[in-house]
């Protein structure tokens, strides 16, 4: 993996993997930074319902500045294969948070104010995240949370449909009106 090349940014480490995309740390060399690059696995290439999708997250979030959502830094295809560069949180996620207890109520109350005014700026630029859950909140080296993920996001005005009729998300986290499988879903779904 060391070594491996994604145009100019060079691959270090798996961070995770999801239903959708492979996260890498990586080397930015032009800005001397450390990035985040989302990967479409080689498998999915030749899906064009998935390519759309990830393409579609990029032109999303790259609209979304937002103070406490995940900043991308670039988009494009490297041997064909989509990648999505975006700043690398290195504070972990909520997930790794929670992993060691209880998080103290004042912390609790700041995290959710940050993801609360992400998620109204996202809601009122028409799109819902509908994946909002703890793996998904990061957190920068200073303890700011962030909003990442948006790869199965809606457009609440969307006419076409990158999920079909299948029920995508986390189970543990989807919203009642998702489990339905409701066509008809607006910010009320994430909160």
């Amino acid at each position: 993996m060391n070594g491996t090349k994604i145009d100019r940014y060079e691959l270090k480490s798996e961070l995770g993997r999801g239903g959708m995309a492979t996260v890498y740390l990586a080397w930015d060399p032009r800005f001397e930074r450390n990035v985040a690059i989302k990967l479409l696995p080689r498998q999915f290439l030749h899906d064009p319902t998935f390519r759309a999708r990830f393409q579609r997250e990029a032109r999303m979030i790259a609209q979304l500045e937002h103070t406490a959502i995940v900043p991308v830094y670039d988009f494009g295809e490297h041997e064909e294969q989509p990648y999505l560069v975006m700043r690398f949180m290195d504070g972990g996620t909520l997930a790794d948070l929670l992993a060691n207890g209880p998080v103290p109520t004042q912390q609790a109350a700041f995290i959710l104010q940050r993801i609360a005014s992400a998620l109204d700026y996202a809601h009122s630029r028409g799109i819902i995240h509908r994946d909002l859950k703890p793996g998904n909140i990061l957190f920068d080296n200073q303890q700011n949370a962030y909003l990442g993920d948006f790869g199965i996001a809606k457009l609440a005005q969307a006419t076409t449909t990158f999920t079909g009729s299948a029920i995508i998300g986390t189970p543990a986290y989807m919203s009642p009106e998702q489990v339905h499988g409701d066509k008809e879903i607006d910010g009320r779904s994430d909160i």
